[in-house]
């Protein structure tokens, strides 16, 4: 658990002086861990990877999407080219690229010859309940939604019905599932959590129990996960997909502690940030989604929480950023702000190009400001760390 400072005073009111200074020792040993495994990533990474272009940096910190449903169509053809030539980092699957089973174990197998020293992102949403790329129509097994399994099973049975699932998705070739669901169940009218079941509870305490769950049962299948949504989507009272979304007057610093509990037991390979907006957590004037914002990002999440691993967007072509942002506008402000993997769905107005899209913007930035290009470095880092832990 890491406890930030106006947590504080709250522990030497309620909780014995021995007690406290104990808490106090275990949040400042938590933090120090992070921030030194941080400082320490570039150190820890294969020698092959010092000697990366800065275009191939750039590159690991792309994920797309696509049209394709087959190992053979021309779009599968060209993200291999350029997941071969380190132009881009990964690859987000929807329901469209899933024909059958085969086909998509077929294309993933393709991703993952492309680069089998650095492994692909092959992403995909697949929470349970409403939320599934895979599904019965093509033979996948389907489970329930987060706020079902948490009524009828105990952490250590979801942990055995996660385990099927991610061992299921994993023989897919897939690397990535972008969940557990860390929000709070904190507003029961909620559009987009709470109308589904996607969040196990409206106590952080709970969310953080089957969360840990989730990530166990995919770490054991070799499997990455992403943490989502920070800074908390179970309070908002709209849906980012659709527009903008304003959590200032319903937010609450509780929606922090599952990421609090998780960072504290080392069972977080990424954060993922929401499109949310919070009028104490943006310059002035600026109406700024946590998803571009330095005082969430960098503020928060990194100096706060002591998080010092991968940050990955949520879909930066939802109405939340697209209405509001230019392409360029979205890919710099995500990175200045701390982001390290910009996820794109490409599904607003596709094209085949928006990969090289994003990198010509990375390059030309970094071109124009060295803070940029250290930017890219640093994101990097921690992206081929991650890898690493691929199986």
């Amino acid at each position: 658990m890491v406890l930030t400072r106006p947590a504080l005073p709250l522990i030497r009111r309620h909780l014995p002086i021995k007690v406290a200074a104990v808490i106090l020792a275990r949040t400042i040993l938590v933090t120090s861990f992070f921030r030194l495994a941080a400082a320490l990533v570039p150190l820890l990474l294969p020698a092959w990877a010092h000697g990366a272009t800065l275009e191939q940096m750039a590159g690991q910190m792309i994920v797309v999407g696509f049209q394709g449903d087959d190992a053979d169509d021309a779009s599968v053809a060209r993200l291999r080219d350029e997941l071969t030539s380190g132009r881009l980092g990964g690859v987000m699957l929807l329901k469209v690229n899933v024909k059958s089973l085969d086909a998509v174990a077929a294309m993933n197998a393709a991703f993952r010859d492309t680069s089998p020293d650095l492994p692909p992102f092959i992403t995909l949403d697949q929470e349970g309940g409403a939320v599934e790329r895979l599904t019965s129509d093509v033979g996948f097994k389907e489970i329930p939604n987060a706020a079902a399994i948490a009524a009828a099973d105990s952490p250590e049975q979801a942990e055995a019905i996660y385990a099927e699932m991610a061992a299921s998705i994993a023989a897919l070739g897939f690397t990535v599932n972008f969940g557990p669901i860390a929000d709070v169940n904190l507003n029961p009218n909620n559009q987009v959590i709470a109308k589904f079941g996607r969040a196990f509870s409206s106590d952080p305490a709970v969310v953080a129990e089957y969360d840990a769950a989730f990530v166990r049962a995919h770490h054991a299948a070799g499997l990455l996960t992403a943490l989502k949504h920070f800074p908390g989507h179970g309070s908002s009272t709209a849906d980012s997909h659709e527009g903008f979304v304003d959590i200032t007057q319903t937010w609450q610093q509780a929606e922090l502690d599952p990421y609090r509990t998780l960072m504290s037991e080392g069972l977080v390979d990424m954060v993922m940030v929401g499109h949310l907006y919070h009028a104490d957590y943006a310059d002035a004037g600026t109406q700024t989604p946590a998803s571009l914002s330095p005082q969430w990002i960098t503020g928060v999440l990194r100096d706060e929480l002591g998080y010092g691993g991968v940050v990955i967007s949520d879909d930066l072509e939802m109405g939340a950023i697209r209405d509001h942002f230019t392409l360029e506008q979205t890919v710099t402000q995500a990175v200045r702000a701390g982001t390290d993997v910009l996820l794109f769905s490409n599904t607003a107005k596709y094209r085949a190009s928006l990969g090289q899209e994003i990198l010509d913007i990375l390059l030309a930035e970094a071109a124009a400001d060295p803070a940029f290009a250290a930017r890219i470095e640093q994101s990097y880092a921690r992206i081929v760390a991650l890898k690493g832990r691929i199986r």
